[in-house]
């Protein structure tokens, strides 16, 4: 019992603490940004430039990389998709169209993927030993 326990608690703070992280990088790099782009024709563009979403998931590859290097595969996965779904849905909830929570799917899913294909290689990679 008590060895399972060890097992588990650092796995529940590995996803607490990514979901955090993932939390306060969407704060840091797509949070304060709300103001849509109108281009000369009407259309609208934004609210986020490719620059700030990029910013994102380079941050976000290093806590990710760190966990699936300890072998906190579900800290990597879960908490990086928690996070970021939270914050998707937080932020696009005053959305007037109801079609947030299709934007929020697609958070949720593909960080789901690339988080667990990350963390897979990585820690394929720790195990050969490189």
């Amino acid at each position: 019992m008590r060895q399972r326990l060890r097992k588990l608690v650092p796995q529940l703070l590995a996803i607490l603490v990514l979901a955090a992280v993932a939390l306060a990088a969407w704060a840091a790099w797509l949070g304060w940004d709300q103001h849509r782009d109108v281009q000369p024709d009407g259309t609208t563009t934004g609210p986020y430039e490719a620059w700030q979403v990029i910013g994102l998931v380079l941050t976000l590859l290093a806590p990710v990389y760190w966990a699936a290097a300890r072998r906190y595969i579900a800290g990597a996965v879960l908490g990086t998709t928690v996070g970021l779904t939270v914050a998707a849905y937080d932020d696009w909830s005053d959305d007037s169209s109801g079609l947030f929570m299709v934007g929020v799917g697609m958070v949720m899913v593909g960080s789901l993927v690339v988080t667990a294909v990350i963390s897979a290689v990585v820690a394929a990679a720790k195990r050969d030993g490189r």
